[in-house]
């Protein structure tokens, strides 16, 4: 019975993290926002995240990131302040994860960059119930004729579905990141190492995401399609996000085949992490 209950927990959690990276990772690959939070005096900052609180309250009253909420003042207040917490430690995650905070980074400019961050992460906190819950599968699938019904033409029809809905939800939330300058400027910052946590980030917030929030019933996902498993699912839809994002980048010229290999699979990563959000979105709506 307990472990049940720290089980409904950590689902809740994940899904508000889940909720937190979609609505926060377009506006972390932001220039703007990150000269805002370094210039920022504390004073101000405090009125941020106190306005931010409010609306994470306001939110709440009618949302939340559980699937029950009894609306007692109290009840609404504390997971308020959860979804602010977790909010902001997904938000530092992604700040030091792309090296934005780094140990040399001055307290006062990493506070005011984890501050502006945390306000796009803390509403998809709030959010995430509502954005990422899938509508009612039985009214987007098209049937086939019954000649056509066997396993395996369902099976690839499941497998295409999924990596179309992958492709939709990647370009739809790095479309807009490809053609800035942030992509090189992270990427040029990061040692070659350091792109294999990006690559394990990207992986881990794709699972998290389709298998581990409990937006999806596994069990029905396992059964979908050619990929079989979430482990192979979540390894061919990163695939496909690479190539997406490879793709963007040709197509706004931020690549070209006289740069040297380096740049190209650090810009491809770089971007393949808000793609692979994207994408592992998508997948949860279809």
């Amino acid at each position: 019975m307990e472990a049940n209950i720290w089980m409904t927990e950590l689902r809740a959690i994940l899904r508000g993290a889940a909720g937190s990276f979609l609505f926060g990772v377009p506006l972390l690959y932001t220039l703007e926002i990150w000269s805002i939070g370094s210039s920022t005096e504390a004073p101000l900052l405090l009125i941020v995240l106190g306005t931010t609180f409010i609306i994470v309250l306001l939110l709440t009253q009618i949302e939340g990131f559980r699937r029950t909420l009894q609306l007692r003042p109290l009840e609404a207040v504390l997971e308020s302040i959860e979804a602010l917490g977790i909010g902001m430690i997904c938000a530092l995650l992604a700040l030091v994860l792309l090296r934005r905070i780094t140990l040399v980074t001055p307290m006062t400019e990493a506070l005011g960059k984890l501050v502006f961050e945390s306000v796009p992460f803390s509403l998809g906190v709030t959010l995430a119930r509502s954005t990422l819950t899938r509508p009612n599968r039985n009214r987007r699938r098209v049937s086939l004729p019954q000649r056509f019904t066997s396993p395996t033409l369902i099976s690839l029809r499941d497998t295409l579905i999924d990596i179309d809905a992958t492709l939709i939800g990647a370009i739809l939330i790095a479309f807009s990141i490809a053609p800035t300058e942030e992509i090189q400027l992270i990427a040029s910052a990061l040692p070659p190492l350091w792109l294999l946590l990006i690559v394990a980030a990207s992986l881990l917030l794709s699972y998290s995401i389709v298998f581990a929030s409990g937006f999806t019933d596994r069990s029905e996902r396992q059964q979908r399609g050619l990929l079989l498993s979430p482990l192979s699912e979540t390894l061919v839809t990163y695939l496909v996000v690479l190539l997406a994002s490879m793709l963007m980048l040709i197509f706004f010229q931020q690549l070209n085949f006289q740069e040297p290999w380096q740049e190209w699979l650090g810009d491809t990563l770089v971007l393949g992490l808000p793609a692979s959000v994207g994408g592992a979105a998508g997948r949860l709506l279809i």
